[in-house]
């Protein structure tokens, strides 16, 4: 079994991936799990701490190859308003909701979920259907630092 040793960030530089990974948004968020490659092999990934792995980011193997991370396409909701304070508005009803969304100057992007949908058409939100790659903020509480809590952390 192969392992994974380290984590490069996108633009790394370091080589030519030999196989990839497509992962959805919560999949790219692990501490220890077996991956399956595109191709079939599969990499015991076992860090000290959560990390969260970017899209075209690489992990790196014990024996020097590398292998690329890619955003999966999900099934989302294209959530509009009518102004930016109606943005807002919705973003505080869908974060009341614990409900992981991307953030856009323009948009706002959740998972599908029907109940979501009819209280977003019921705030006299646009909701579309899209498939596409899905980059959540994580919350307060999801440090990326050794510093613990991201509340603490200065």
């Amino acid at each position: 079994m192969l392992r994974a040793v380290a984590i490069l960030p996108p633009d790394h530089g370091q080589g030519i991936p030999f196989d990839l990974i497509v992962l959805q948004h919560d999949e790219r968020r692990l501490r220890r799990k077996l991956l399956v490659l595109q191709h079939g092999d599969e990499v015991l990934v076992d860090f000290p701490q959560t990390i969260t792995l970017q899209p075209r980011s690489a992990l790196q193997l014990e024996d020097g190859r590398l292998v690329e991370i890619i955003a999966a396409e999900e099934l989302l909701y294209d959530v509009r308003a009518r102004d930016t304070e109606h943005l807002v508005q919705l973003a505080w009803h869908i974060g009341n909701r614990h409900t992981s969304a991307q953030l856009e100057a323009k948009r706002i992007l959740i998972k599908r979920d029907h109940v979501l949908k009819t209280m977003l058409l019921g705030l006299g939100a646009t909701v579309s259907d899209v498939c596409e790659p899905f980059f959540a903020e994580h919350g307060a509480y999801h440090s990326h630092t050794d510093t613990g809590h991201a509340l603490l952390a200065r």
